[in-house]
Order: C-alpha cells, then structure tokens, then sequence
C-alpha cells in the first residue's frame, strides 16, 4: 500500500490554487504544509481535494491571527494519522533580533530535543518510527544556504539522525536561490527533500 502526498511551501502556485488542482491531484491522500504560505491557500487545498491537511508555519507567517480552517500545526506535536506517524518544528533562523517565528539555533536546540522527548515514548510503546517531519527551514549543510537567513539548524541534523524518519520534508530555500543545489539529499535512513514550491511525493506503508 502507498500514500500520496503533496506538500507545499513558501509560494502560492497558480495551478494549484485554481480547478486544475482536482485534476491534476485528486488523488492525493494528504497534504503537507512547510511554511510561508497563506492560510487561505491551505484551506483551499484541503478543501478542494476533501483531504486533511499538517503544516508547520515559516519565519514570515504571522505569529498571531488567521490560521489555516481545517488544518493541523504540527509544531512541536507527534501527531498519528492512519498508518503514519508525522512530527513538525517550525520557524527559520534567527537573523532579525525580536522577529516572531525565527529561532537561534540554541533555540532550536531546545526544541528539537523537547520533540524527541514527546516522540521516544510513543515509538517505545507502538515500536514505530516517526515516519514524516516537517519543517520550515532546513538542515544545517543540507539545502540551506550561507546567508544569516538561509542557514540551516544544526539541531534538525541531530534529531533526523536520532529520530530516522523516512522523509523529512522543508521549504525556506526557494529554488531560485541555488538552482544547482540538489531537491532530494540521503542522511542516514532519510530523504531530505525541498519542498518548494511543491512536491508530490509517494511513501509505501
């Protein structure tokens, strides 16, 4: 059995936002949120295609207001869906001192390991690894970049490490930053894969 996902990021695509997205996706099973995009984009989406829909918010989504109808913020949850086991960390780093949803890596230290507190115990009583996380920004070396607001969080590379899941799936870094820098990179277990602007991907259970 296989599940088919979509997942998105950082920039509102035409075709997705329009009737081809019944067409061209309607058989997608779930929907995945990196970040930076508009609630109303999400909740169209999830709508369109009556599938439910996991995200995690970007460094320029609002810290308060609108959020996504009908969708989950995995931050820092462990959250099951069917057969799958999905976690998120949102946010991107820190390079605007006071700045909602962008982190130091100190920061994002102590998240990361706050996640891993909330995932050991379940994979310890269902012996199941975490399947998918999600996240806004990206690993430190893997699909980041060299600015202050594009580096990734060495904290991700830690727990993707400790953790093992099977996709772990980010945005941040449009294409169009480094359109030679690679979409899919192997750590370990995991296929690290940018997401932007969008990705369907597929995963056997």
């Amino acid at each position: 059995m296989r599940v088919k996902l979509l997942a998105v990021s950082d920039e509102v695509v035409p075709w997705i936002h329009s009737a081809q997205l019944v067409e061209r996706c309607g058989d997608v099973d779930i929907i995945l949120g990196c970040g930076d995009l508009p609630s109303e984009y999400l909740e169209y989406i999830t709508t369109m295609l009556g599938k439910p829909c996991f995200y995690v918010r970007g460094n320029h989504d609002q810290a308060q207001g609108h959020r996504p109808e009908g969708c989950v913020n995995l931050d820092l949850r462990a959250q099951r869906w069917g057969k799958l086991q999905l976690a998120g960390l949102e946010g991107g780093p820190l390079y605007k001192p006071g700045a909602p949803l962008q982190y130091s890596q100190n920061d994002q230290w102590l998240r990361a390991i706050w996640l891993a507190c909330k995932v050991f115990p379940r994979r310890a009583c269902r012996r199941r690894r975490v399947d998918i996380v999600i996240s806004h920004a990206p690993l430190y070396g893997i699909h980041d970049g060299s600015d202050p607001a594009h580096i990734g969080f060495a904290a991700f590379n830690w727990l993707a490490r400790l953790l093992r899941p099977r996709l772990w799936l980010h945005g941040h870094q449009h294409r169009s930053y480094a359109p030679l820098q690679p979409r899919e990179t192997r750590l370990g277990e995991t296929l690290i894969v940018n997401v932007h602007p969008y990705r369907i991907l597929e995963l056997s259970l």
